[in-house]
């Protein structure tokens, strides 16, 4: 089953506060809102790509509890995009300083774009929606973004300012200098 797309523009314009009450109603849907207020209704995944992404959260999660300088979150986390929309992120950290400093209300879509965005392409996404999701994150702030295929047996990395890197059959990947220290293996992720 494929994501469905819903075009409520010009009939219906929801505002943000509209836009999360639609997500509180409706707790066993996951939704997605684009810059251009199309409403994204995705299916849940399979089974396989279930439990990858439940290692990928909780090796991100246990590496951030040991650093301590900034929180993971899961896919059910929602971020306001400064283009608007609304994106919620297979796996994703952001730092301490910037929480503190925007000091968001915790019981709402945090009004930013994570530092680092992961998405794990599962059997029912599109490879050029979800490359299109990876841009737009990147577009809007994050410093570095995975796009894990295990489809195509690849990762694609994402950084602001330069062409998308390809690493085909990758056994780890490394959190640069926006996650330092953190090594990602891909065992049981991406085969």
């Amino acid at each position: 089953m494929t994501a469905l797309i819903l075009n409520l523009s010009p009939t219906i314009e929801l505002i943000d506060e509209q836009f999360f009450q639609l997500c509180q109603n409706n707790r066993d849907l996951r939704l997605e809102r684009t810059a251009e207020g199309e409403l994204i209704i995705m299916p849940p995944t399979g089974w396989e790509s279930g439990n990858r992404n439940s290692k990928l959260t909780q090796r991100l999660g246990n590496w951030t509890d040991a650093d301590g300088t900034g929180l993971a979150f899961d896919s059910s986390t929602g971020f306001k995009l400064p283009n608007g929309a609304n994106r919620s992120p297979n796996a994703s950290w952001v730092s301490r300083k910037r929480l503190e400093a925007l000091n968001p209300d915790p019981d709402r879509f945090l009004p930013l774009a994570p530092d680092f965005a992961v998405e794990l392409r599962s059997a029912s996404d599109s490879l050029k929606t979800v490359q299109q999701k990876m841009q737009e994150y990147i577009e809007n702030g994050v410093r570095l973004g995975w796009l894990i295929d295990p489809q195509n047996q690849q990762v694609e990395i994402y950084r602001p300012g330069q062409e998308v890197e390809v690493l085909p059959s990758a056994t780890s990947l490394s959190g640069e200098d926006v996650l330092p220290g953190f090594v990602l293996d891909l065992t049981q992720i991406l085969s």
